[in-house]
């Protein structure tokens, strides 16, 4: 007799939440990959991907790093311990990096950028960037190469045949 196999269910991969817009509005000149310090019902929330890193920024405070505005939904199964949506969290980095960073925002124009959360290691990570803010004319350049690369993409895929 053979036996059945029994189906698993699926495991989906826990979401990387991306701020997109960050790259359309500034030049990314480093990046930093941060632990994040959460409570249960945020880590909870965010495993369904229901956060998001629009119009948050971080900001260093008394040689700290925190992130500011970032919205993570309260968990709807969450008890009277639930979270606040938009608290300021603690990001975890080295003094090292801490210090550097502190050097290049005190410059005119950087400024610290949510670019992306995900898990790694069952651990939430956030990559934050150190950025300059773009002007318009900036903005319409790369506008104007991406529609240049989907065009030529095209007229690529559109040409190409395989003889069999």
């Amino acid at each position: 007799m053979t036996k059945k196999k029994e189906s698993q269910p699926v495991k989906k991969a826990p979401p990387k939440i991306e701020n997109r817009k960050a790259r359309h509005d500034f030049h990314i000149d480093e990046t930093y990959e941060a632990g994040i310090v959460l409570k249960g019902t945020e880590v909870k929330s965010i495993r369904d991907g229901k956060a998001s890193l629009q119009e948050s920024y971080a900001q260093i405070k008394l040689g700290e790093v925190w992130l500011v505005n970032m919205y993570i939904k309260p968990y709807e199964f969450g008890s009277y311990h639930n979270h606040e949506e938009r608290r300021e969290r603690k990001l975890l980095l080295n003094r090292k990096e801490i210090r550097e960073m502190d050097k290049r925002i005190s410059q005119k124009g950087f400024t610290l950028v949510p670019l992306k959360l995900y898990f790694k290691g069952g651990r939430v990570k956030i990559l934050i960037g150190l950025a300059r803010g773009k002007k318009k004319f900036d903005k319409r350049e790369d506008i104007k190469e991406q529609d240049a690369r989907r065009e030529i993409d095209r007229r690529v895929k559109g040409s190409y045949s395989v003889n069999l």
